[in-house]
């Protein structure tokens, strides 16, 4: 064999096990590919998003919440009006998934906002919050923050939403959970299956409203019980609960926000809100800015916008959103607040969560 035979020999043979070696590098790549796959998801549930400002704009915030966008686009529409040059990737998830977003996936958001204002303290609790720009905090009320890192943006009642077709014949409007008791005793066959609620093993605020009024009323687990005998529907969203309020599907809904309620006139020729008169649950909707935020210092500027006087007027006004305002509760002694302490973070321990929920399950699963 000649040396240019024996070398192109080589040369194939080196090809050969370059080749091999390409096929391993494209497998182990592979396998990297499905690995990332397989983490994206497993990551949190994002159910809308939706960019605001100048799509070239070369500074963006992504904030994380889980107030519905048509609910808070208006605040975001001014805070773009005021600063053109910073856009918004408005994210949406509920509440337990924002939390995992943060505390689980390392999310690399720039505020997060949530009504489960328990699962916000924990992560602030734990470290996952930075200390909030200077200046934020001046005049907040000090049950409506939390050390320098949480920060309260709105106070928001739990209430209780009655489709007015459900009072036909004459029923009485219920007033209190004693009321709602004896109503749905005395109209089984009505209510059944058309009652809807929070779903606390999905929903962080979900299970803040239930450990709260369980604290509050002694009547808490008797209502539970008899909404499990009518076959209860369970919800992640305040929102999904009011359209199947419209549309015929729930008569009654317990412990829905309240800012949710719409004000058109078709909403009210349909639905009744009543915040109950023996107590109404009344959370603070809270905002952070996560340690792993990419552009913290973007983020503080979104965060005294919403609470300067010009994003609290949009808050209000636009959002409907009722702003933090203590003396509300001297004209409302019906609304219990839930305060930024660390009395929130007992309930969520692992063996306190996994007791209440298998009480809770138990109730929805009466005969």
């Amino acid at each position: 064999m000649s040396n240019l035979h024996k070398a192109q020999l080589g040369t194939v043979r080196l090809s050969a096990n370059a080749c091999q070696r390409l096929l391993r590098l494209a497998a182990l790549t592979s396998a990297m590919l499905l690995g990332i796959v397989s983490q994206t998801a497993s990551a949190f549930d994002i159910e809308a998003e939706r960019r605001f400002g100048d799509p070239n704009a070369t500074r963006s915030i992504d904030v994380l919440s889980t107030t519905d966008i048509n609910v808070f686009s208006p605040v975001i529409e001014g805070f773009i009006a005021a600063r053109p040059d910073i856009a918004v990737n408005y994210i949406v998830a509920s509440s337990q998934e924002v939390f995992n977003a943060i505390e689980t996936d390392r999310a690399a958001v720039d505020v997060v906002i949530s009504s489960a204002m328990d699962l916000q303290m924990k992560l602030a609790n734990d470290g996952r919050a930075r200390a909030l720009p200077a200046g934020i905090l001046e005049g907040r009320p000090a049950w409506a923050r939390w050390r320098d890192t949480l920060v309260a943006v709105a106070q928001e009642p739990a209430v209780l939403l009655v489709a007015r077709k459900a009072l036909d014949g004459g029923l009485p409007m219920p007033r209190s959970r004693r009321d709602v008791i004896a109503l749905l005793r005395d109209h089984p066959d009505r209510f059944k299956g058309r009652i809807g609620t929070y779903d606390p093993k999905v929903s962080g605020a979900g299970y803040l409203f239930a450990t709260q009024d369980a604290q509050l009323g002694e009547t808490f687990w008797r209502l539970a019980e008899v909404m499990g005998r009518l076959d209860t529907r369970l919800y992640c969203c305040s929102s999904d609960m009011i359209e199947a309020l419209l549309s015929g599907e729930l008569l009654l809904a317990y412990n829905v926000l309240g800012s949710y309620s719409r004000k058109d006139d078709l909403y009210r020729e349909k639905v009744i809100l009543v915040e109950p008169e023996d107590f109404t649950v009344t959370l603070l909707r809270t905002a952070l800015i996560p340690q792993e935020a990419k552009n913290p210092g973007d983020g503080g500027v979104f965060l005294a916008y919403l609470l300067s006087p010009a994003g609290q007027s949009l808050v209000r006004e636009a959002a409907g959103l009722p702003l933090i305002d203590p003396r509300v509760y001297a004209e409302k002694p019906h609304l219990r607040p839930i305060r930024l302490d660390p009395g929130l973070l007992a309930q969520l321990d692992t063996m306190t969560r996994k007791r209440f929920l298998e009480e809770w399950q138990a109730a929805m699963e009466q005969p």
